[in-house]
């Protein structure tokens, strides 16, 4: 993976029509060349191979009926892959013969079985309905009164047989013209009418006959059962190769339909794509598909020039291609514009990680993305990364579940605080290193210091370290961006942007936040008492403001001065970004309308000075949604486990075991499901918006080929 796209060249081809299938077979195993549409006027139906593509339609539809049915009775299937790909169309019509074949027989099945089913029930129903009557008429004489006759038999019948929840009813009647009013009335609501004989023994007689033919009915359907599973078995082994064989034959007609054919219908014309670095593979893909039909004439390839642009080709792999969708999902590069997701590979994890650093939290994250092997193809890599950033940044935070761990001596004595009293006044832990003895003057070997997890100033110092590094890390993000368009001006020659875009707009941005990143760096390294400290937000404030007293406190001497020429540089830099370009280029294009191009001018120099302050703004998200992280890991820890890890032996065990299973289930679904879709979604807005706008266009289009390996 580069971080440019590929070049790309149109390509003409001429092949016989004898071979089509099998040169277009080998393209499409080479998965490197995207056919362009020579018709691009003609509807579907005009199109020469649009009944071929109809035919494999329709065999799609019979693929899939059969496919279901073998879900339905759970029979495995075997999956092959087929690398060979379709010789010729006679294949496919010896399989749509075949597969027509058998939904023939499959729906003939069905009906049979529909038929035999309906039957098989209706025998039950008559079975029921034989014993409650001959129940009943043991019991109760024939004479009883009528309504308490069907009260009784309702209420049996649907005691006895709850499963197909049906009532059963008596109806004594004389006459013919009100048993048709009554047989109408049953039909309306669907009642199924059965006779039933007058005496036990006709009665008996009957559910002996009935009992017969319901077992004769219970083998019959269990060898049509057998016998479906028998046929779909054998089904069950190649219909993934029909399927592919069906789905690889429609991709060939469906490209055939892209093509020409000459006047003597014996040569097919066709225009590519293809990069050209596999120019050689594509002719020799294309003399291998030749030589497989059996023709005699290799084919031709004539590279042409064209005025169009060719589509955007970033070659990837399995590790690559989450990252770059990710950047794709915004939008596709233009054609030879640089590609930023070889830098996203870093950048978004991390800065993901700024944002959700614990180092417990990101070993869960590894933890899944390496069990997501094989659900998550593509995204599995972006989480396994974004795990282990994570890890790193929380060993950088020295937070691990809102807890943090000595691996180092720490840098602070806090016994001379003792001797200082400074906790027997305060009741508290405050650090400050202008106490004698307390702080050793070294900084930590690595991260943060463990003993500011008991301070009781942790949290103004974390504000102060998370906020001022949010910024060092957006203002480096931004430029790193700004350097890349450089990269894209320099490789299409545009030395006008250089000098009129990207030099005033650079210029701009280091002299108001690239001195911004120097006043933090320098504030660092100089020793000040935090009361006496001049703060950074109001040196910045009244920079801009020039909003100077006689007692305002400086950082070095010169600085006054330094930050007024700094100032009035960037305000210099405006009307270079706004007039010199559009009036050079109305100098060379007179026939172009000059309120246009300042217009454009205009619209893109206020969206880069504002810009730099929105984006430099929105970058302090690394800071809000880490402190968010922190204080919530730290408000599950306080109230739910350090309570109840105090608790005595018996049932504090049991008490410790709920508390930390709902530990464990808030934690996943706070703050690794809720915490990381956050964080991932703020990291993708800071590349879309802030990182790729200071140079990426995604106006492209992508780059298509014909692969058979993504059927």
């Amino acid at each position: 993976m580069t971080s440019g796209t590929k070049e790309m060249c149109l390509v003409q081809l001429f092949f016989q029509t004898e071979s089509a299938h099998t040169c277009i077979n080998e393209l499409g195993l080479l998965g490197l060349v995207q056919f362009r549409d020579l018709n691009p006027g003609a509807a579907a139906f005009q199109r020469r191979f649009v009944k071929e593509v109809r035919k494999c339609e329709e065999m799609e539809r019979i693929l899939r009926f059969l496919e279901a049915e073998i879900t339905r009775c759970n029979i495995p299937v075997s999956v092959t892959v087929d690398s060979v790909g379709v010789s010729c169309p006679r294949e496919l019509l010896e399989l749509e013969c075949k597969i027509k074949k058998l939904e023939e027989e499959l729906k003939e099945i069905n009906g049979n079985h529909d038929v035999l089913k309906r039957n098989f029930i209706e025998l039950l129903e008559i079975r029921s309905l034989l014993k409650v009557s001959t129940d009943f008429f043991e019991e109760v004489h024939i004479y009883t009164l009528k309504t308490d006759v069907l009260k009784t038999i309702q209420n049996v019948l649907l005691l006895q047989d709850r499963r197909m929840k049906k009532d059963a009813f008596v109806i004594f009647v004389q006459g013919d013209q009100v048993q048709g009013k009554i047989k109408k009335i049953c039909n309306g609501f669907r009642a199924n009418l059965y006779p039933c004989p007058n005496n036990f023994h006709a009665r008996e007689e009957m559910r002996l006959n009935v009992h017969t033919r319901i077992e004769d009915l219970r083998m019959v359907l269990r060898r049509t059962e057998e016998f479906k599973v028998t046929v779909l078995t054998k089904a069950a082994g190649t219909i993934h190769q029909w399927v592919t064989k069906v789905k690889k034959m429609k991709a060939i007609y469906y490209t055939l339909n892209l093509c020409n054919i000459d006047i003597t219908q014996k040569l097919i014309v066709a225009e590519i794509w293809c990069p050209v670095s596999d120019l050689n593979s594509v002719q020799n893909a294309l003399i291998k598909g030749s030589e497989q039909s059996g023709s005699t004439v290799s084919p031709v390839l004539n590279r042409i020039q064209t005025q169009q642009i060719p589509p955007t080709f970033n070659r990837t792999n399995e590790f690559t291609k989450g990252f770059q969708t990710i950047v794709d999902a915004y939008g596709v590069s233009n054609y030879r514009e640089i590609n930023p997701a070889p830098y996203t590979i870093i950048t978004f994890p991390f800065l993901f990680a700024v944002m959700f650093g614990d180092c417990g939290h990101g070993i869960i994250l590894t933890l899944l993305a390496i069990w997501f092997v094989d659900v998550l193809v593509g995204g599995r890599f972006i989480i396994l990364l974004m795990g282990l950033f994570s890890i790193y940044t929380g060993l950088i935070y020295n937070d691990c579940f809102s807890k943090s761990f000595s691996i180092c001596r720490s840098s602070w004595r806090v016994r001379h605080m003792f001797h200082n009293k400074t906790l027997h006044d305060f009741g508290h832990l405050h650090l400050d290193p202008e106490i004698p003895g307390v702080y050793s003057g070294s900084p930590y070997i690595f991260g943060i210091d463990p003993v500011w997890n008991i301070a009781s100033n942790k949290l103004s110092f974390l504000n102060s370290y998370k906020m001022k590094m949010s910024v060092i890390l957006g203002v480096s993000h931004m430029l790193f961006g700004m350097a890349l368009s450089l990269v894209n001006y320099l490789h299409f020659r545009n030395f006008q942007n250089v000098l009129l875009r990207f030099v005033p707009e650079l210029v701009f941005m280091l002299s108001l936040f690239g001195y911004l990143l120097f006043l933090i760096l320098f504030k660092w390294t100089v020793r000040l008492r935090s009361e006496t400290a001049p703060s950074i937000l109001l040196i910045f404030i009244n920079m801009m403001l020039f909003s100077y007293q006689t007692d305002d406190k400086f950082l070095y001497s010169g600085q006054k001065a330094l930050q007024m020429f700094l100032v009035l540089q960037a305000l210099l830099m405006v009307p270079v970004m706004l007039l010199i370009k559009p009036l050079l280029i109305y100098r060379h294009r007179v026939q172009l309308h000059m309120g246009d191009i300042f217009a454009y001018q205009a619209i893109h120099t206020i969206e880069h000075c504002l810009g730099c302050i929105s984006n430099t703004a929105s970058y302090l998200r690394l800071w809000a949604l880490s402190l968010a992280h922190a204080e919530l890991s730290e408000v599950l820890w306080r109230m739910l486990l350090r309570g109840t890890l105090g608790c005595h032996p018996g049932l504090g065990s049991l008490l410790l075991a709920l508390v930390f299973s709902c530990f464990a289930l808030l934690t996943f679904a706070v703050l690794i499901v809720m915490e990381g879709l956050s964080a991932f979604l703020h990291a993708l807005r800071l590349h879309w918006i802030e990182f790729q706008n200071k140079f990426y266009q995604g106006a492209g289009f992508k780059f298509t080929p014909l692969s058979f390996t993504s059927l």
